[in-house]
């Protein structure tokens, strides 16, 4: 999704240069923005050095490794958003939790996934209003999104990790339906299956190409698969990730600026990103450097978890396995 965003991105500029401008302006102004820096201010892990490599000078473009926070929202705010997923506009909690860690070089990258009935110690979190949240232990990690935004969610994902979060973009249920869709849709296997009444998806098991509203089910699909826990639903959500990039590298957007457009309308109108990638040309900027980055070197992954003693629908970290994960990625 990254890489999706960046690349087309891309063409759009030049196509944006030859309409006048509008196109460029339009998509630029879609981009909504989280200044998480000034909100979390020095009291985060700190940021890796990098040291610049000889050839640096020669190439405008970042190498260094990178961690992005990428969240799906369940946000029910808008028309589009409530016939994708019912509920009000206060109901959004943080859906689905990838931290995206790509090695120093951008040629191999390893998502891993945070359930989101993993139980944590989520942190004070500053609010809009200048007060604060109160520590909470045993919560559910999805409820740092419900209580503090963007904000929150970065701070309680680098407080259960310490690892420094380089990078926010968070993206709603009609985006995600839209970029399906506006790729033509995707191709996915399930290995099972699926008969889920809550995501209102019924597929058997095998191949299926997917549009948008069928993928966004897949994603959100738990109760018509295995044990009925978040943790499957993971596994499905990972198979989408790498199904997405697949259909990415498949489909020439360049040949066509009326996908191209569609494209990366689908993409811009529906992020929330810090103010680090607020704009067309940041995100061309982190899309050109991921160019050597194809899906076979995507890893996907999920952070050790086990059973929570104290409720058996929850989980926690497995420790030290957890805690080693974590580390490699610093």
């Amino acid at each position: 999704m990254l890489k999706a965003a960046g690349l087309t991105l891309a063409g759009v500029l030049v196509a944006g240069a030859a309409a006048g401008g509008w196109a460029y302006w339009h998509l630029n102004g879609n981009i909504k923005s989280v200044d998480i820096d000034q909100a979390l201010g020095d009291d985060r892990p700190p940021k890796v050095t990098v040291t610049p490599s000889p050839s640096a000078s020669e190439s405008p473009l970042p190498t260094e490794a990178l961690n992005i926070l990428v969240l799906g929202s369940d946000s029910r705010s808008g028309k589009e958003n409530k016939a994708l997923g019912g509920g009000d506009s206060t109901g959004a909690r943080s859906d689905t939790a990838m931290v995206v860690h790509v090695d120093a070089g951008r040629t191999e990258a390893t998502v891993v996934s945070i359930p989101r009935d993993t139980l944590v110690t989520r942190p004070s979190c500053p609010l809009k209003d200048g007060g604060s949240t109160a520590v909470a232990y045993g919560a559910m990690f999805n409820s740092a999104y419900s209580v503090g935004g963007p904000v929150c969610a970065v701070k309680t994902v680098e407080s259960i990790t310490n690892v420094r979060m380089d990078h926010y973009i968070e993206i709603d249920f009609s985006g995600f339906a839209k970029l399906v869709n506006a790729l033509g849709g995707v191709t996915v296997t399930t290995d099972e299956d699926i008969d889920d009444p809550s995501s209102h998806l019924t597929l058997r098991a095998g191949t299926h190409h997917l549009n948008g509203k069928q993928a966004l089910g897949l994603a959100r699909t738990r109760h018509g698969i295995g044990d009925g826990s978040d943790l499957g639903r993971i596994g499905l959500q990972q198979k989408l990730v790498k199904a997405l990039l697949e259909q990415i590298a498949s489909t020439n957007l360049l040949t066509s600026p009326t996908k191209l457009y569609s494209v990366t309308d689908a993409i811009t109108g529906s992020l929330t990103t810090d103010t680090g990638l607020d704009s067309l040309t940041e995100l061309m900027s982190l899309g050109q450097s991921l160019k050597g980055l194809s899906a076979d070197q995507v890893k996907t992954v999920m952070m050790p978890v086990v059973p929570a003693p104290s409720n058996h629908n929850r989980v926690v970290a497995e420790e030290p396995a957890a805690s080693r994960l974590w580390k490699s990625l610093r």
